[in-house]
């Protein structure tokens, strides 16, 4: 986990915020400055080049969700429990900070600039191993199946909240979402909660 100083956690938030509302490509290194109230010469002090800079704001966001998970796994809660608030915490998580997640996925898969994801993995492969824990811990107390693909737990997991996000236009009108507060509730409840009842039934699943 990197710690970062006041002034470059105050670039990222600005970089975030511009690389949310016009992509990565969209934004330039004089953007950031210029929002920030800062000069050129800062920006690449503290990270180098704009590339380094994304890299920076990735590790900043997934470790303040590496920490959360963590905490959520030392809780003395039941493993039904513990998924029901790591399912809540995840859709919480990425619809407070959905434009940065849909940057970092595509930066990912279209593989255009040479940038170094390792931490990101390792995060999330430290991640994926606090949800077998949990997973393992609900096993071994006879409550889930033994026959779970863990790894495919958590794009079940994320691809039916961009599913979603992606669709906004279909689902508000479905579903009669006139403003953003709508949509909003309609993610933190009903959506989370089909959700983890969706995983809780794998969980308990015999094929």
């Amino acid at each position: 986990m990197t710690d970062f100083n006041d002034k470059q956690i105050e670039i990222l938030l600005v970089a975030e915020k511009l690389f949310s509302e016009h992509g990565f490509d969209g934004t330039s290194i004089r953007d950031i400055a210029k929002e920030a109230n800062i000069n050129i010469a800062m920006i690449s002090y503290y990270f180098g080049s704009k590339e380094k800079l994304l890299e920076a704001l990735i590790i900043n966001r997934i470790s303040g969700l590496q920490l959360q998970i963590e905490n959520l796994y030392k809780e003395s809660l039941t493993p039904f429990e513990k998924i029901d608030k790591l399912i809540e915490l995840y859709i919480t998580r990425i619809n407070k900070n959905c434009g940065m997640y849909q940057i970092i996925h595509f930066e990912i898969t279209s593989k255009k600039r040479d940038i170094n994801y390792e931490a990101f993995n390792e995060v999330k492969r430290y991640n994926l191993g606090i949800l077998k824990n949990i997973i393992e811990e609900g096993q071994s107390q006879g409550l889930f199946t033994k026959n779970i693909n863990i790894v495919l737990i958590p794009p079940t997991i994320m691809g039916t909240y961009f599913h979603f996000q992606m669709n906004k236009p279909f689902y508000a009108d479905l579903f009669n979402l006139k403003t953003p507060e709508d949509f909003d509730n309609y993610i933190y409840n009903d959506l989370t909660k089909h959700i983890q009842q969706t995983i809780k039934a794998l969980l308990v699943y015999e094929n």
